[in-house]
């Protein structure tokens, strides 16, 4: 029979209270990563080059600031094919969730699809995607009432009909179309008092919103009442064209976003209109829910938030989510 001497005894005894030790704090020590384990959340964004999502990129910067979470920001620079890329790094690294305004809604299903088939979860803003039902939430304006906002504005300013020019935003983006279907659901419904005479898309771009106007105008034998665009970088675009055809104050332009330049023109008079969809809040909202998901394990109740936009004039200008960005 093998006996095992004193010493080797010993030996081994301490070997294995070592290893105990080791597993022990390795336990240990995994638990509290995990707990204090610092969250990192994709924050992505159509393009920067945009003062609308600039704002909506501050704000899920600030909103993940204020909780504690790490926001890898994320500019999609105008491309589908970057965003991609942005999100696919971001599964790579295993983020714990994505917030994100789509750049394109079907080209970048895919991509989100990916996220969610790896247990990363994702939050839409602003840009629903219709082709990845298994996202977690989605937190938009709801861009059909805006558009039925700008027509039932048009409507009231000019009760006797008007002549509409219609500045259509980038093909393919959700909010585009949903703009431009609300327009034409009321605007529709009276063809002869308000009929659209000119409609073209200027992709959401003010320099593309000046050169459409312009060739708009020109070829025009008498101007429209009313411009109408699916944003305010298109409607300033426009503004500037009105003016070379010394149509100032004769051409009623209402946009859609309710950015600081925009609402200063409100304020002086050169923009009729804007409209306020609440991107701060959506953002914010997104974030919040976000973290109370990964945190907490609460979905999203309701799944889908859709916040109602407003027509902001010189009369409510004080409803306005950045009237305190004005110079």
């Amino acid at each position: 029979m093998f006996r095992m001497s004193h010493k080797f005894g010993s030996a081994l005894r301490i070997a294995a209270v070592a290893v105990s030790a080791v597993s022990l704090a390795g336990i240990t020590s995994g638990s509290a990563s995990a707990e204090d384990k610092k969250l990192v959340i994709l924050g992505s964004v159509p393009g920067l080059k945009f003062p609308f999502f600039v704002h909506m990129m501050n704000q899920i910067k600030a909103e993940g600031e204020k909780l504690g979470v790490e926001i890898v920001e994320s500019d999609g620079q105008v491309s589908s094919t970057k965003q991609t890329s942005d999100v696919e790094a971001a599964i790579a690294r295993k983020v714990d969730g994505i917030v994100i305004s789509p750049n394109e809604v079907d080209a970048m299903a895919p991509a989100l699809q990916e996220a969610v088939d790896a247990k990363i979860p994702v939050i839409t803003i602003d840009r629903y995607v219709a082709k990845v039902p298994d996202l977690l939430g989605h937190v938009g304006a709801d861009n059909s009432k805006g558009g039925e906002a700008q027509a039932e504005l048009i409507m009231k300013m000019f009760p006797n009909g008007a002549k509409v020019m219609n500045l259509q935003g980038q093909p393919g983006a959700g909010p585009a179309i949903d703009r431009n279907k609300g327009l034409h659901a009321i605007l529709d419904q009276h063809k002869d008092k308000y009929p659209i005479v000119f409609e073209q898309t200027a992709e959401f771009d003010r320099v593309k919103g000046l050169s459409v106007t312009e060739a708009a105008l020109a070829s025009m034998q008498t101007p429209p009442d009313v411009i109408v665009a699916a944003n305010d970088d298109m409607i300033l675009g426009a503004m500037e064209a009105v003016k070379a055809h010394n149509l100032s104050g004769k051409v009623a332009l209402i946009g859609f976003d309710a950015l600081p330049e925009a609402l200063a023109r409100v304020k002086d008079g050169s923009l009729t209109a804007t409209v306020e969809q609440f991107p701060g809040l959506q953002s914010s909202k997104a974030v919040d829910k976000m973290v109370a998901f990964l945190r907490d394990g609460k979905a999203p109740e309701p799944k889908t938030e859709l916040l109602t936009p407003i027509t902001i004039t010189k009369d409510n200008l004080d409803k306005a989510e950045r009237l305190g960005e004005i110079q």
